[in-house]
């Protein structure tokens, strides 16, 4: 009698895990991606991370906007985002959310204020149905023979009943729009696809900033969409095996990671750890970034 043996995956813990945002880093500068994504302070052994306001400002529209997708409908707007702002804002006051003086701080707390009455006052697809997909970090094997993970989060899946298929949305908090040329549809069609039963129908945009209405996106193809982000991720995953990171602008370093050298250089201030185990550093006011160059993608 022939015995076959059992299939093993690889083991996930030794495996290498890209995302929308580790791949968007490597895209933009393979030592932003290093200092980001697997650089460990030698002292503390944490990752680090530097906080910026716009960063912050996304972080916590994020925060309010996940709270109401455990919720059932009826339930999502009994209490006033505003208020649920006031409570999540606590934990990136002040330095610990890269602000350099209350008025500043202000400034960022209205825009988020503005971004969650439009929701409040337009509240459109939050208002329906959605699906949670219940891990914490939705995963899957991109590639079990590259022994590449592909994970990430997604915004908000609003459920289609008469279809029985799901609606990708994600939140923008910036002022820019996001590229055609971007990864970031791609591979959330992947993830969702991956990750839960139902099909995607739709997928679209939410520029909080400027729109009460969503922009729907042009859904991708997945076979093309795994083509794309498995051809990136080999990338990745052999600079890591090589230990080869390098700025394509040399050593004077690019925006993308010029910033986090200042950290590496001890030119920055440590205000925290976060939830994460990372800790967090805010640059000197006259060393940030202007507001213009700055966005966060939810």
């Amino acid at each position: 009698m022939l015995l076959l043996s059992k299939v093993s995956m690889p083991d996930k813990y030794t495996a290498t895990w890209v995302s929308h945002t580790s791949i968007n880093d490597f895209l933009q500068c393979p030592r932003a991606y290093y200092l980001k994504n697997v650089y460990k302070d030698p002292h503390t052994n944490h990752k680090i991370q530097l906080m910026t306001p716009p960063l912050a400002l996304g972080q916590a529209v994020h925060e309010v906007v996940e709270s109401l997708s455990v919720l059932p409908t009826e339930k999502r707007f009994q209490e006033s985002l505003i208020a649920k702002l006031d409570q999540v804002w606590s934990k990136i006051t002040g330095k610990k959310g890269g602000f350099s003086n209350q008025s500043q701080e202000q400034r960022y707390k209205n825009r988020a204020e503005e971004m969650l009455r439009r929701i409040m006052d337009n509240p459109g697809p939050l208002n329906n149905l959605a699906v949670k997909i219940k891990a914490d970090l939705p995963q899957f094997w991109l590639s079990s023979t590259d022994e590449i993970i592909l994970c990430g989060k997604i915004d908000w899946l609003e459920y289609l009943p008469d279809e029985d298929s799901v609606h990708i949305i994600d939140f923008k908090t910036g002022k820019n729009t996001e590229s055609e040329q971007s990864l970031q549809l791609p591979i959330y069609h992947l993830l969702v696809h991956h990750t839960q039963k139902r099909p995607v129908s739709k997928a679209s945009y939410w520029y909080l900033a400027n729109s009460d209405k969503l922009e729907e996106k042009k859904l991708p193809d997945l076979d093309q969409a795994h083509e794309q982000v498995i051809t990136i991720a080999k990338k990745i995953k052999t600079a890591r095996k090589l230990n080869h990171f390098k700025c394509p602008k040399g050593d004077r370093g690019c925006f993308a990671c010029q910033p986090m050298e200042k950290i590496i250089q001890g030119e920055a201030v440590k205000v925290g750890v976060n939830d994460f185990n990372q800790d967090i550093y805010v640059l000197n006011s006259t060393d940030q970034q202007p507001a213009s160059e700055q966005s966060y993608i939810l």
